[in-house]
């Protein structure tokens, strides 16, 4: 994991590697930048939509642009999630580290959810561990920020379209920015 302290280290990490592809049709910065769009669409609160954007940051730890395909679960929401809690409280991080196991409660939740997903990630889900069962899916709901987690599963469900936003990391620094815990603040 690359230790995150400042907002400079994300911004340096997604140029560096947001041009990747993880099994979808879109790069990491332009999936990160489609989710948050949705978030803030929806009146999402600045937490969720800088979990948004940052909740595949796990992936850009990885040397291998589609760890899945290897037959790899990388437990981006994990390593991603412990990067982000230095510098950001538990409302941005948490979404981030649960937003796999909200893909895995929709799919025992909503009967259609499954089929809706992308190759990709039903490639990823099956390397997570599926579908939850009714005991599993009890106790994510008993998490808080469990909603938050599924708000950001569905836009990160939404945002992998072939349309390039029309926004720039840059333009969600300053949201970074006023959500920096005070330890982490320059």
């Amino acid at each position: 994991m690359i230790p995150l302290s400042r907002i400079e280290d994300i911004e340096s990490l997604y140029a560096a590697r947001g041009g990747l592809h993880y099994g979808e049709g879109v790069t990491q910065i332009e999936h990160a930048l489609q989710c948050a769009d949705i978030v803030e669409e929806q009146g999402a609160a600045p937490s969720l939509i800088a979990a948004a954007l940052l909740h595949d940051i796990g992936h850009l730890f990885e040397s291998d642009e589609d760890a899945a395909q290897l037959g790899i679960d990388d437990r981006h929401e994990t390593s991603g999630a412990k990067a982000l809690a230095g510098l950001f409280g538990e409302a941005v991080w948490k979404p981030v580290a649960l937003h796999v196991a909200a893909k895995r409660y929709l799919c025992l939740r909503e009967p259609d959810y499954f089929a809706a997903l992308s190759p990709a990630s039903k490639t990823s889900l099956e390397l997570q561990g599926g579908a939850f069962d009714a005991v599993k899916a009890a106790a994510f709901e008993k998490l808080p920020s469990w909603r938050e987690a599924v708000a950001l599963r569905r836009a990160d469900d939404a945002g992998k379209c072939a349309e390039p936003s029309r926004r720039s990391f840059a333009d969600f620094t300053p949201l970074l920015r006023g959500l920096l815990m005070d330890a982490a603040r320059p």
